[in-house]
């Protein structure tokens, strides 16, 4: 099982693309496997005959092995491919271990084969001395597999709750791994981050009007966004807040040299973060390019491991969907994130007269252990700042 990001643990293998005993070349797509964060198409990174260990459907540890690609070995020398084998490589440059007959169950014989252990110098702890597969994988230094729990029986009821019938037959979903990643995340964020928010309204006609200069002279060029006018200046305020542009792990303050930008993209049933990297000397149009193939590419599901890596700062904007307000959870180990609202017309006092303006509420979600109401506050104040007078974000 290849790690496919930073945060991958295990991944579950969706489907196989090529078949048990076809033959691939370097670079052929292989896999499907579902990770913390998307779902990735792996390419083979080697060439040969492909023997498949893991089935469709199961979850691995990194670096387990879930096949093999190379020379055809033996039937009897291959794990049984129900995802259960320990994460370990043969050496297929050695000779196969001795297996001494009538000694040895079938399973240890595979064992031992597959881990080379010599099974002359075992002694068995099996029915009259039987070398049995726990022997093989304890003299090889392996843990077993942990047996699955036992499912309690349910007690037997009378009848069942009234409730439980009023709302009708349920239909049950189990979550996709990227929605189970995102509910342990937002589990942590509520429960061991102590954090606060602060919030402001943006006074954006400026910011509007210059999007609709920019789309009139754009051509066949990407026109920038009002999010992607956020991005800018939230990468240029990130230049004089390094505790902003952090992440807290172990303890310790990490101040990142490099300023990438998280935005969230909703897909059909899951929240991908796509990073735009090095937003604060990156021009609007780069950004609007690179926001929108981004975007794009989340939710076809063609979007890299590489791609959803390294945000130092996320934004998450509701606007689009009329929501004039958003508290947004902290993705941890990042230590803050800006939700954007709509923006929505009121009216104002200019003097002695009542004008037209066009608003936008921001609120900043902060982690209380590394950054204080008055970090989070003069941050804010400097986007807001750059947002009222938008040329400052071409310079």
């Amino acid at each position: 099982m290849p790690r496919l990001s930073d945060s991958m643990e295990d991944g579950t293998i969706l489907k196989w693309l090529k078949a048990e005993g076809e033959t691939v070349n370097v670079g052929d797509d292989l896999i499907e496997i579902e990770t913390d964060k998307a779902t990735i198409t792996y390419a083979s990174e080697a060439e040969g005959t492909v023997q498949i260990i893991a089935a469709e459907g199961t979850t691995h540890p990194v670096g387990a092995v879930i096949a093999t690609v190379g020379e055809p070995t033996p039937a009897d020398a291959r794990p049984s491919g129900n995802g259960r084998e320990p994460a370990a490589v043969a050496d297929q440059t050695q000779p196969p271990a001795q297996v001494p007959s009538g000694s040895a169950t079938p399973l240890a014989k595979r064992a031992a084969q597959m881990h080379r252990v010599d099974l002359g110098g075992l002694r068995g702890s099996g029915p009259r001395g039987r070398i049995t597969r726990a022997d093989v994988l304890a003299a090889a230094g392996v843990a077993p597999p942990a047996p699955a729990p036992a499912t309690p029986a349910r007690p037997a009821t009378a009848s069942a709750p009234r409730h439980d019938t009023a709302r009708g037959e349920p239909e049950i979903r189990t979550p996709s791994r990227v929605q189970q990643v995102i509910a342990q995340r937002m589990v942590t964020a509520h429960t061991t981050i102590p954090s606060f928010e602060v919030q402001t309204e943006v006074a954006m006609d400026e910011a509007v009007a210059l999007r609709a200069r920019l789309k009139d002279i754009a051509g066949d060029q990407a026109v920038p966004s009002l999010n992607d006018l956020v991005i800018k200046a939230c990468g240029l305020a990130l230049r004089g807040h390094p505790r902003v542009n952090a992440s807290y792990v172990d303890g310790q303050f990490q101040l990142h040299p490099r300023i990438n930008v998280g935005f969230a993209v909703a897909t059909e049933d899951a929240l991908i973060v796509p990073t735009l990297d090095d937003a604060d000397i990156k021009s609007l149009g780069v950004i609007a390019d690179q926001t929108r193939r981004l975007t794009e590419r989340a939710r076809s599901g063609e979007i890299t491991p590489a791609e959803l890596a390294g945000a130092t700062f996320t934004v998450s904007n509701l606007g689009m969907y009329g929501m004039t307000a958003i508290r947004p959870l902290i993705n941890p180990p990042q230590v803050a994130i800006l939700g954007i609202g709509a923006t929505r017309q009121t009216l104002a006092r200019a003097g002695a007269e009542i004008v037209d303006r066009t608003l936008a509420t921001l609120t900043l979600s902060s982690d209380h252990r590394i950054l204080y109401g008055a970090d989070a506050a003069r941050f804010l104040a400097d986007v807001k700042s750059l947002l009222e007078a938008p040329l400052r974000l071409m310079l």
